[in-house]
């Protein structure tokens, strides 16, 4: 497993890959938070999360992995930005107000429910390995269920969003998801002129630093 820190001497860890989008979600939130934290990169592309030592310590085969100062395993991306959100509270990343929440996660379940269990890498090399899907079958695929995510996204953005950001004047985790499945979207060379709402968000937000620091570029592990 290729294990490389980025922080020194601190408890928090995060098994990652630096082009997982549910990887970066994670980062982008512990670097909006100011979390540090131990890197601990895992190459999806060399079958690393299929190793038994792995597979102990997350059964789904996947990243993230948080590991808490506790010592506490947490998988899924999206209950570790809740116990994010729950024990470092300060900046919030889900409104108080119960309709700003709903809206706030009904973006992100566009996102993490419909848009990305269908695109992610495994299933992308199950419908090729398997499936014998054809390069050019395998990107349509994935533009497809792109579009679909992406007009949703736009509606709803069009409808409720307001702001710099998703919801406003600073970012939330509807944010947080948006970034990565757009960035995952451009490196795949899908057209975004469609979503120009989403675009500007997706520019606003990777020219600041707590988002810089998580992209993919910048993950120890970055591999061509």
């Amino acid at each position: 497993m290729y294990i490389t820190t980025i922080f020194w001497g601190l408890a928090v860890q995060l098994y990652s890959f630096c082009f997982s989008s549910t990887s970066y979600r994670v980062r982008i939130a512990l670097s909006i938070k100011g979390i540090d934290y131990d890197y601990l990169g895992v190459n999806l592309r060399a079958g690393e999360q299929r190793s038994d030592s792995y597979i102990k310590i997350n059964p789904a085969k996947g990243v993230p992995v948080l590991v808490t100062d506790e010592g506490d395993e947490i998988t899924q991306s999206m209950a570790i930005l809740s116990y994010l959100d729950d024990l470092y509270p300060a900046p919030a990343l889900l409104p108080k107000d119960s309709l700003a929440k709903a809206r706030v996660l009904e973006l992100c379940n566009i996102i993490a429910c419909d848009m990305h269990p269908v695109n992610n890498l495994r299933i992308l090399a199950y419908i090729q390995g398997e499936l014998g899907a054809r390069d050019e079958q395998k990107d349509a695929w994935y533009k497809h269920w792109i579009a679909e995510g992406m007009n949703a996204v736009e509606a709803q953005l069009s409808k409720h969003g307001f702001g710099d950001f998703c919801f406003g004047d600073a970012p939330t985790l509807a944010d947080v998801c948006l970034i990565p499945q757009v960035t995952n979207a451009l490196r795949f060379k899908c057209d975004m002129s469609a979503y120009p709402r989403a675009m500007a968000i997706y520019e606003h937000c990777i020219a600041l630093p707590e988002f810089e620091r998580a992209a993919a570029a910048n993950q120890p592990d970055m591999i061509n």
